[in-house]
């Protein structure tokens, strides 16, 4: 059976979707940015910025599913800019200890809201 998980503690889905379906065990977080969790509106900044919000929003999400940032084992990663690799892998690194979750990072252009980083995640309960 699977259950939607809504919090006030990370962004409100703009959209169709909700931030964390838990299904058998599994929390399946959908892709989150740098918004503000009380005002729901994104917070520009340089892409160290945004990821560090955007990881919180993650955090929190898990947390309200009974996981934790230790239980994720799959992330994945998408960039406005490839070129702010480097400057995001620095604050995730930050998250995350070894083992480190399998990841997958890549340039997607266009974000919604114009946002510099996007983070989904699947962790075990």
């Amino acid at each position: 059976m699977k259950t939607a998980i809504a919090i006030p503690g990370a962004s409100k889905p703009v959209a169709p979707y909700s931030q964390a379906i838990v299904d058998q065990g599994w929390v399946f977080v959908s892709g989150q940015g740098a918004v503000d969790p009380i005002t729901n509106l994104y917070q520009a900044g340089d892409i160290r910025t945004e990821t560090e919000r955007t990881l919180e929003n993650v955090k929190a999400i898990l947390q309200a599913s009974g996981s934790s940032m230790e239980k994720v084992t799959k992330v994945n990663v998408y960039l406005r800019d490839i070129r702010d690799f480097s400057g995001m892998n620095e604050i995730y690194a930050r998250f995350f200890a070894a083992p480190y979750p399998a990841r997958t990072t890549i340039q997607a252009g266009a974000l919604p809201n114009g946002i510099a980083v996007e983070i989904d995640c699947i962790a075990r309960q």
